[in-house]
């Protein structure tokens, strides 16, 4: 089994500020992105590919504001997004690195090898969202609370349909460099890792923290999710 680095996620309070942020941080604007009809969100995207992590994108996603709630069978949204912990650290700091998502050609023996770790990554929900290029199709593993697990170490599984996203996103000269995942149970997540094939993400012991390394027009950029 062989997991790869799809994206790495930021969520903003509102899209607007996401693409502000953007500009600001990394010195590009991000381009289109869509609407989940799902979750009720929203979304920005940004190649951030190189050979060590191949079709990587950024995505900066908001709750949409005009879309309907997400599901009422559910508690909460995909990545956190619903937590009031997540929502005022970014109301107070603006747009931040939480999560990132890792690409697996078959989510159901990813998940199952997880369930032999004795975790729980929650279903994998079939998606979708008109693009240009045409409909793009998807299983992401999302729980019913939605919460990310290892404070967003844990990476969101995702099996791409037909097509993958990043194949229609222009190069804007930003690429990403590392992704470091630092943990009080870097074991565990270590292990998790292991078990679906992930190699691109190194794992250190230490308080909860993403940490992503990305070159930019800006230089060299680091963002980090500080245990949040």
């Amino acid at each position: 089994m062989t997991a790869r680095v799809d994206h790495l996620v930021v969520v903003a309070a509102t899209l607007a500020e996401g693409v502000d942020w953007c500009e600001r941080t990394l010195g590009v604007t991000p381009g289109p992105g869509g609407e989940h009809p799902l979750m009720g969100t929203h979304n920005r995207l940004l190649r951030v590919a190189t050979v060590d992590f191949p079709r990587a994108y950024f995505e900066i996603i908001a709750i949409n504001p005009v879309a309907p709630h997400a599901v009422p069978a559910r508690t909460g949204r995909w990545f956190d997004m619903d937590s009031p912990a997540l929502q005022a650290r970014i109301a107070q700091h603006g747009p931040q690195l939480v999560h990132f998502v890792a690409n697996v050609s078959d989510v159901q023996a990813a998940l199952g090898a997880w369930q032999a770790l004795g975790i729980d990554r929650g279903p994998a929900l079939a998606a979708s969202r008109a693009t240009p290029r045409g409909l793009l199709q998807w299983q992401i593993t999302v729980r019913d609370d939605g919460q990310r697990l290892f404070d967003g170490g844990l990476p969101t599984l995702i099996e791409w349909g037909s097509t993958h996203p990043a194949g229609g996103m222009a190069d804007a000269g930003v690429t990403l460099q590392s992704l470091t995942m630092h943990h009080p149970e870097a074991d565990a997540l270590r292990d998790a890792y292991n078990a679906i094939g992930l190699h691109s993400v190194a794992v250190r012991e230490g308080p909860a923290n993403l940490v992503a390394t990305l070159r930019t027009p800006r230089g060299a950029v680091t963002l980090e999710s500080k245990g949040i």
